[in-house]
């Protein structure tokens, strides 16, 4: 039987191999299947059976990784009414594609990070999706805890944070972080962009560590504000959800790719899409904000703990990019350029809540 190869990732798979994975959870008779032309690192592809529409998620990133996204979903699936992909169905054995997977149902929508679906929207759309963002975080952030954590395959439930500087899903047991959050956030701001200048010092300079450490410092008494931990997503974006609508009025559908969710501040998940948002219009930011606080109001000293928050979400992409050796802007760039052009186009569209 011929194979087709859906990702480089997955590699060739027949039909075949999917028909015994359809069978293996009762989900009817292969009609088709197709490719994900963006997703989770090339893990994803479209089935359609007799019994409905799926996406299979194959070769797992480390181990743990399927038990963790599970886990998030089914607290969010119990806990609130943000559409998240359940049944989440593992099978362990690779015996069927020589990796493990899962088969989950297709949540309907637009994937508005889609280049082809975006280009098919206008301004009211964009702002209409961008607040549907903001008020969806703000559901997802129902789902609380008692102290920070993270899943810990080990026990099947969320322990503490790992250390900074640990790997986050490291095969063996990580050591544990026993220290106050706060503490937590600016070490690991800090171990991160110092891991980036092993990778290339002159795209991290000695003065861009200077810089981000007065700029964590000027937020320290901010970020020691009280807060309930709640389920945060770290990667919520565009591309990791699908959205209905019309005109301005749209409601996110369906939210995946969970594997990095974490128990800490809420407000730690508003820098990713804000950030996104800024490079493509900053009134499309200013619209997610606005929806995300007028369902959770601030607490006191928002706007300093935004920019540490968008420090440190800058800093974990800003290892990722230099690991890999990606860039699209100016060669002659820095990370305070990069990260300080942000925090410039967000003072803006910030709420004059002080602080």
């Amino acid at each position: 039987m011929t194979a087709r190869t859906y990702s480089e990732r997955l590699g060739p798979i027949t039909d075949r191999q999917l028909q015994a994975a359809l069978d293996r959870h009762g989900l009817g008779r292969l009609v088709d299947a197709e490719p994900i032309p963006h997703g989770h690192f090339g893990q994803n592809l479209f089935l359609r059976s007799t019994g409905g529409e799926y996406v299979l998620r194959g070769n797992p990133s480390f181990p743990g990784q399927f038990a963790a996204e599970r886990f998030h979903v089914e607290l969010l699936a119990g806990a609130t009414r943000v559409p998240v992909p359940t049944p989440y169905r593992i099978d362990p054995d690779p015996g069927v594609f020589g990796w493990s997977h899962v088969i989950m149902p297709r949540m309907p929508g637009l994937q508005p990070s889609d280049p082809d679906v975006r280009d098919r929207l206008g301004t009211v759309e964009r702002h209409g999706i961008a607040r549907a963002l903001g008020a969806n975080l703000a559901a997802m952030h129902a789902v609380t805890a008692e102290r920070p954590g993270r899943f810990a395959a080990g026990t099947g439930t969320a322990g503490p944070l790992e250390a900074p500087g640990e790997s986050t899903w490291s095969a063996g047991p990580r050591r544990p972080w026993t220290g106050p959050y706060d503490r937590w956030v600016a070490e690991r701001v800090m171990r991160r962009l110092e891991t980036a200048r092993g990778h290339d010092r002159r795209a991290t300079t000695s003065a861009d560590l200077t810089w981000v450490r007065g700029l964590l410092a000027d937020g320290a008494e901010a970020m020691a504000e009280p807060f309930r931990p709640c389920l945060v997503v770290e990667d919520y974006k565009e591309g990791n959800v699908v959205v209905t609508g019309d005109g301005a009025d749209w409601t996110v559908s369906g939210v995946f790719d969970l594997v990095e969710c974490y128990f800490g501040d809420p407000e730690a998940d508003l820098a990713r899409t804000a950030c996104a948002y800024l490079d493509e219009d900053p009134s499309l930011a200013r619209a997610f904000l606005g929806a995300y606080l007028a369902a959770r109001p601030p607490r006191p000293g928002f706007r300093r703990r935004a920019t540490t928050y968008l420090l440190q979400d800058r800093a974990l992409l800003w290892e990722f990019f230099q690991r890999h050796h990606l860039r699209w802007w100016p060669e002659t760039w820095t990370f305070r350029d990069w990260a300080g052009r942000y925090l410039s186009l967000l003072e803006p569209v910030l709420p004059g809540t002080g602080g």
